[in-house]
Formats: C-alpha cells, structure tokens, sequence
C-alpha cells in the first residue's frame, strides 16, 4: 500500500480543542505539561523515573506474570513485563474498550501508534527502554457500547443481559454470534484465520477480560504489547491512598470543577466531575458513591457505609472500588511509569482537563498524543477519485458541499455567485453613503433592501446548484456513491467497521502494512491506498 499524509485540519473531523492542541494554541497551553515532540519527551523521562516508586515496578511486574499465565506471550513481551523491575524502563500506554472482536478499526491503531512511538523513542533514547501498553477497560459498564462490530452493512450483536463491570461478563452465549460471523466470513484461507481467532477467543475463554487478551495478544504479541487488567486487588491496593483521599476531600471535583469553569468558555466540555468520582463495583454492579448526610451510599442499592466502615473496607478489598473516567488517568500514572497516553480526540479532550487535578496531587502529567488516524482507499477508488477529480482534502467535505463544489467546477455555466455578491455589497456601500447624508429612516430602507438582495441572489444560487445536479445526476450519483463506500454513514470508516473487512482481503500482512506506516509523532491523517 501507498501512504499519503493530510492534515488532520484538513479533515473536518477533529474538534477545534484538538486542533488547538496540536497547533499548540495559547488558548490550551496551560493544560498540558509537556509538548509531544522528542524535547517534551526528554523532560518526561525525566520526571516520571524521578516520581515513580520501586515498590510499584515490583507489584506491577508480578501482577502481569500472573495475569498472562495460561496465555502465548511471545519472548519479547515477556521481556518487556520483567523490565518494567528497571528504573529506565518507562511505559506509553492506549486506552479501549472490550469491543466485540476489537470493535471499530481505530483500535488496531490505537495499539500501532503506540507500538510505534515506543520504537521511535527508543532510537531517540537509546539508554531507555519503552513498553507498549494495551490498558483494558475492564471495569467499564456500558454494554451497549461494546456488544457489536460491523462488516459491510451486517451488525453483528451479543445480545445477553447487561450489569456490572464488562471485564467479568461470562462469553456464554457467544457461540451463536459466532455461527453468525461465519455465515458473513466465507470460507477463504483468511476468514478461516478470522475464525479460529474468533471461536479461540470467545468460546474458550470463561470472560470478556480473558477473551480480549487473547485476541489483542494473537494480533500483537510479536511486537511485545504488554495488555494490563488493572481490575486486579494488588494494583489497586497502589491507588488506596488516592481513592480515600477521593472519598474523604473530594480532591477531583474541587481541581477538575475549576479547570471545566475555564474552558466552557471557549470549548465543548467532555466529561463533568462528580463529587465522588469513584463507583462501587462487584460482579453485578457499578454503580457511584455519593456522600449523605447519615453517611456513604451506593446508588441504587440498600448499601450504606460509616465513613469508618467505609474506608476500612477499601483498605481490605481495594478491588471493590472503581475509578470513573475523571480518576482511570490517575490511576493508571499511579500504577504504570508512564510517559504518555495515545489516545482519540475526545479521550485527549478529558485528559486535558486534569492537569491542575494532577498538579494538586503531586503527580507528572503525561504526554498526550492524538492517535494515527487511517482511510484505507482500493486502487479502483482511487482510480475513480482521481477521474472525478477528487482530491483526499476533498473526500472529507460534507457531502452537499462536494456536490455543490464538483457540479460546479464541472459546470458550463462559468458564473461566480461571490463576484456577483461583492459587487451587490460595493453599490450598497455607496447607497449606504449617500443614506447617511440624509435622514435614518431612508438609512434603514437601504439596509433592509440590501439584505433582501442578497436573500435573492442566494436563493437563485440554490435554484441554479439544483437545475445543475439534475443536469449533471450521473456525475453526482458517482460522487454520491464513492463517497458512501468511503465514508459509511457519512463518518470516518475507522469508526464503523471492523478489522475482519481488511483482513479477508489482505491477511495479517494488513497489520504489517499499518505497522510500516503509521508515524505518530507526524500528527497527521493517513491515507493508505491498496
């Protein structure tokens, strides 16, 4: 495949926040610490090996043992979990739910930007050394979010009941989505592949967790992931004194609440702070803790603790206890020797407004870096692109904005509405003029005939933009259609369909071909064409 890089401005995809952060706007500066470029990455390093505990390496490196017992890590995974003992050994991690068989395609490129970037660093640091890691969202509850995948127009369910943490969610069941995903596969040699990674996955393995570490191991175990289950009592039990100084002062809320007052007023806020941002959890529940007037209670159950009970029973099962979305970061630095997170445009936007939470505990705020983001575009689109002359800017438009953009270009009627409007605007100013030399009333009466002329020379644009489109139906069902193919239901592909769509034509060479092109630290779009 070839590679071809745009701007991630140029996509129409990425929030403003984002693109502020890329473009290192003032407006976002004060939340982040350090840029992701290599001079932020060398003060990072720094930091985090300066504030990160032995004592953590030791649980964290044993933890992981444990947890991969049973599974076929490969030699350079296993080294990676027994460095994580070294003081220059450090960590880049990526966040994802456990999607049904990986969910949409940007997972796949969540953990290749961060297998990538650890390589990068490497040759830039060479006395370090970096691991990857694949963190799990265990401890998540919405079902709903993860219980399908899509190939083609097919959406492929789990239909089974829904409550507590997704990580401890039998697979009972799933062999009838996976005769399902059969039917949709056929039998070449790759969707045997698909299949046997498939049923390996889901029919033998008793949960969710353990089916999802085995499919993001057979898929990346060559490059030494390293996938973490932090709903685990020993990791946990490293995050006691976070979570009670959560309960008791409610730390987040006050330093969070502050930076959220800042940034309303110039951008969409991603995540609102409780007043408790940690949930009680058990094999049937998630649900918050909210501090009452007679003492602490879980929603939506009869559960009321003391505050002494209360504290007494993390420090004797932390596993009971769950961050939400606003403490999951800090938990993860507290567990990890992390340098950076990789993470989508809405993951980075809830990062970023931690910082001042992570300043008031004393903790290194990581590197944030917006994941590769991939169009994979066949020769035969290609192909037809290039006759419609379409350019990979121009893909991403809003479709009623590229129908009117080509139908006009393509058009014989060489008549430029704007030029038209800047002279209608120029013999207004005059009248405007002349109107103010005289009395407010005809003033007015210039203003308002004005925008009525303008309203006209619109609505003719319009009526003409029509006559053209059906003058010219062919070339729009052509642009109408490739664009469909491209951009399924008008969004990016990597957020609708599944892996297993690449994989039935390329194989595991798919995954080799990303691995080879994906350069994170570019912070730009890829466009890969087959």
């Amino acid at each position: 495949m070839k590679a071809t890089q745009i701007p991630f401005q140029k996509t129409g995809f990425f929030s403003k926040f984002i693109i502020d952060y890329i473009e290192r706007s003032k407006d976002v500066e004060e939340l982040y610490h350090h840029y992701p470029d290599f001079d932020g990455f060398a003060k990072q390093i720094q930091e985090k090996k300066e504030a990160f505990p032995k004592s953590h390496r030791e649980v964290l490196s044993k933890t992981l043992s444990r947890q991969y017992i049973g599974f076929d890590a490969s030699e350079a995974t296993l080294q990676n979990i027994q460095a994580l003992l070294d003081e220059d050994t450090l960590t880049v991690t990526t966040g994802h739910q456990l999607n049904l068989f990986t969910g949409p395609l940007y997972f796949l490129y969540k953990i290749i930007s961060t297998i990538n970037l650890c390589e990068s660093l490497k040759k830039q640091f060479p006395h370090q050394h970096f691991v990857p890691i694949y963190w799990m969202a265990t401890e998540d509850h919405d079902f709903d979010e993860i219980n399908f995948f899509n190939i083609g127009d097919q959406k492929i369910v789990w239909e089974r009941p829904d409550g507590g943490p997704v990580g401890r969610f039998s697979t009972e069941g799933l062999d009838r989505v996976f005769e399902l995903f059969s039917t949709h596969v056929g039998s070449s040699q790759n969707a045997n592949d698909l299949k046997e990674l498939f049923q390996n996955a889901y029919l033998n393995h008793p949960e969710l967790s353990s089916a999802t570490r085995y499919i993001s191991n057979e898929l990346f175990k060559a490059y030494g992931l390293v996938i973490v289950d932090a709903d685990d009592a020993h990791l946990k039990k490293l995050f006691v004194p976070a979570m009670k100084d959560e309960l008791l002062h409610q730390t987040s809320f006050h330093s969070v609440s502050k930076t959220v007052g800042k940034l309303k007023e110039k951008y969409k806020v991603q995540v609102h702070p409780r007043e408790i941002n940690v949930f009680y959890l058990t094999d049937s529940i998630r649900e918050r803790i909210t501090k009452e007037a007679q003492g602490f209670k879980v929603l939506n159950t009869d559960l009321l603790f003391t505050e002494k009970a209360l504290l007494e029973l993390l420090e004797e099962h932390p596993e009971r206890f769950s961050p939400n979305v606003i403490m999951r970061p800090l938990y993860q630095e507290v567990i990890l020797p992390n340098l950076c997170y990789i993470g989508g445009g809405g993951e980075l936007a809830y990062w970023l407004e931690l910082k001042e939470y992570f300043n008031t505990v004393n903790m290194p705020f990581p590197v944030l870096l917006l994941r590769n983001s991939v169009q994979v575009i066949s020769a035969k689109q290609a192909k037809n692109l290039e006759k419609l002359d379409i350019s990979y800017e121009e893909l991403f438009l809003k479709q009623e904005d590229l129908l009117a953009k080509k139908v006009t270009e393509n058009s014989e009627i060489q008549f430029r509405f704007s030029d038209a409007q800047a002279l209608l605007e120029q013999q207004f100013l005059t009248l405007q003029a002349i109107a103010e030399k005289t009395d407010f009333s005809f003033s007015g009466a210039v203003k308002a005939q004005q925008a009525k002329q303008l309203k006209g020379l619109k609505n003719l644009q319009k009526r003409l933009l029509r006559a053209e489109k059906r003058q010219q139906a062919h070339l729009v069902d052509r642009i109408i259609n490739l664009q469909n193919q491209l951009l399924p239901h008008k969004i990016l592909e990597e957020r609708y369909r599944n892996f297993s769509v690449y994989y039935l034509e390329y194989g595991s060479s798919f995954i080799a071909t990303l691995k080879e092109n994906l350069h994170p630290l570019e912070l730009a779009f890829t466009i890969l064409v087959a």
